[in-house]
């Protein structure tokens, strides 16, 4: 027996089975896809108690070990490997665990997967720009802002205290006394995806340069009190004519630190979003997080045909 469709007001021409009703039908054809609301937009789901304890704790001993750097100034942490060094990287490669356990269930596997090579890209920008050339500037947490974007905050973090960790034990350990100030810019990235700002460049220069404000305080009182100022070519130059012309060690580090790091996160978030634009549709449907940077845009009244039939009169 054909029955009535409640949408197009027709008759169907396909017969009920049999115990089916049109609103079963109905139903079914409307109950929106897993993660998804009823227009298609991605619904993050609610995180368990254990991970928000995980990634609490994580964050909590970052900013310990942060503090107890700054009150005991140790001279010999990034001097070598000694035990300065290492209970710097234990705390910080502590809290890199903690965030791990909060988050890792969370990350998709190509998330994972993208990982090792966002570190390895901030490890040879960093490497390269901030430590070989006269340019005043990192660029050494593009992948972390990166994997912020595409994956949320917690993963950001995750992203910038494994780089600096890595980055330490590998290359230069001097980098490890910076990891809160990677943890943070990481997190910024993805608190700034989620209010939509990555959906236009603008936006993204702009957040950059203000999320550049609390790293670069963040990084100053580490940068003068314990290195004598700026550590690459660029930097420790800038400071160096700010102390000539008779500013503090912390007032000429601080100058610099802003200044750097205002421009230098305003020119990563322009790049995260033009990598950001650059993956097609197919490639972004990997990571749900991008769904809140995308770009919308507006519905444009369509044009009335060239042959329409002019009124009657």
């Amino acid at each position: 027996m054909a029955h009535t469709d409640p949408h197009s007001g027709q008759g169907s021409v396909t017969a009920a089975d049999p115990g089916e009703t049109p609103k079963t039908r109905t139903e079914t054809r409307t109950s929106p896809a897993p993660g998804r609301d009823r227009a298609g937009n991605y619904v993050r789901p609610a995180p368990p108690l254990w991970s928000i304890l995980a990634l609490t704790a994580g964050a909590a001993v970052i900013l310990g070990t942060y503090l107890w750097v700054l009150t005991s100034q140790p001279a010999t942490l990034g001097a070598d490997l000694g035990n300065t060094t290492l209970g710097v990287m234990v705390g910080y490669l502590l809290g890199a665990v903690l965030i791990a356990a909060g988050t890792l269930p969370r990350i998709p596997r190509s998330v994972l997967a993208l990982m090792p090579v966002m570190i390895a890209l901030n490890i040879a920008t960093g490497q390269i720009v901030g430590t070989m050339t006269a340019i005043p500037l990192y660029l050494d947490s593009l992948g972390t802002v990166i994997i912020g974007v595409v994956a949320g905050p917690a993963a950001g973090a995750l992203t910038g205290i494994l780089t600096n960790v890595i980055w330490g034990v590998t290359i230069n350990p001097t980098v490890i006394a910076f990891t809160a100030g990677s943890a943070f810019i990481g997190a910024a990235a993805g608190w700034v995806a989620r209010i939509g700002g990555f959906r236009r460049i603008w936006w993204a220069v702009i957040a950059g340069a203000v999320a550049g404000i609390p790293t670069g305080l963040i990084a100053t009182p580490v940068a003068a009190f314990i290195y004598g100022g700026g550590l690459g070519v660029g930097t420790g130059s800038i400071v160096a004519a700010l102390q000539g012309a008779g500013a503090s060690m912390l007032g000429a580090a601080t100058i610099q630190g802003l200044g750097s790091d205002i421009a230098d996160k305003a020119i990563i978030f322009a790049l995260a979003f033009l990598v950001l634009a650059a993956l097609p549709n197919r490639l972004r449907s990997r990571f749900p997080f991008t769904e809140h940077s995308r770009v919308k845009r507006r519905n444009r009244k369509p044009a009335e045909p060239a042959h329409a039939a002019a009124p009657s009169h």
